[in-house]
């Protein structure tokens, strides 16, 4: 199969690709490297079944003929999409709509890469597909949220008016290695700092609560996603949940570090639980994680680790 995976040159896009070269396919890379990196895809840009270009998917361009689209494209981190807030939500809308178009003159699936930012700060437990969020429109996180909103509605709209193939992954955090180092989420920030020596930053009091996914296990689940013809949103997480002291605790353990922390303001909207309910994925792609979440941590601090250096 041939492959174009947008946001290619990103942490999981570039994880995606080299996994998808593993199984024998063919892939074409889009990015414009806002946030990814040239240097994700460095190792395999001799491989004669890649081609990567460089190119905003907000405007037109022809990858050829493909048999699926991933589209990952996307400014993840909380740090670059208030620095990019216009494109973080051009992409989200504009340059789904560019991926949508392109599925439908090919003929072929397109999986989407949401996230579990459209719940908001959830008030509902853990967060199944059918909660529609808790969100504020006008926030400072809110060109993300509402960016992958307003995409989910588009796929819909676009299946249901045109019967494009769709596919809606709902991701919830994941690591591993590969991920920015200055992007300031909280699995690069805990490692960085612990690897040199630093206090671990804690926003707020610790006590708000996440759930990690080794990177490996999510894209598995897009993987299985783009095999299956399943069209709603399908949460795609680990349901382990833990508190962002708790995590701390692991991380300065695992590196075997003093659990030193310092403790700052927790910024405006941000969620204080998270957790999937990861049932549809079970039942209808047959997945959930493998990785256990120390082992995953490992893999990624090792990384970390030669990276640094």
């Amino acid at each position: 199969m041939r492959y174009l995976v947008s946001g290619g040159a990103g942490f999981i896009g570039s994880s995606l690709v080299r996994t998808l070269l593993n199984e024998g396919h063919e892939i074409f890379i889009l990015d414009n490297l806002i946030t990814g990196k040239y240097s994700n895809i460095e190792n395999i840009k001799g491989e004669k079944r890649v081609e990567f270009k460089e190119h905003d998917i907000t405007e037109p361009f022809d990858p050829g003929e493909i048999d699926g689209i991933y589209h990952l494209a996307s400014i993840g981190s909380v740090y670059h999409y208030q620095t990019n807030p216009i494109q973080t939500l051009r992409v989200g809308s504009l340059g789904t709509e560019s991926m949508l178009k392109l599925a439908q003159e090919k003929g072929c699936r397109i999986v989407f890469t949401s996230s579990s930012e459209i719940y908001g700060s959830p008030r509902v437990h853990p967060q199944k597909e059918d909660y529609w969020g808790y969100v504020n429109p006008v926030g400072i996180r809110s060109v993300y949220d509402e960016s992958k909103r307003y995409a989910e509605s588009l796929l819909m709209a676009y299946h249901r008016k045109y019967n494009v193939d769709i596919g809606i992954a709902r991701i919830f955090n994941t690591y591993g290695p590969y991920m920015d180092p200055e992007d300031r989420r909280v699995v690069p920030n805990f490692i960085t700092q612990a690897l040199k020596g630093k206090p671990l930053t804690i926003y707020g009091d610790g006590s708000q609560t996440r759930s990690f996914c080794y990177v490996d296990d999510t894209v598995r689940a897009l993987m299985k996603l783009m095999e299956s013809d399943y069209c709603e949103p399908v949460n795609i997480g680990n349901p382990y949940e833990l508190t962002i002291k708790e995590f701390a605790d692991i991380i300065a353990d695992l590196i075997g570090v003093p659990r030193k922390y310092e403790y700052k303001e927790l910024p405006e909207n941000d969620p204080l639980r998270r957790k999937p309910d990861i049932s549809r994925a079970k039942q209808v792609l047959n997945w959930e994680p493998e990785i256990p979440l120390k082992e995953g941590l490992q893999r990624t601090i090792e990384w970390f680790r030669k990276k640094l250096q």
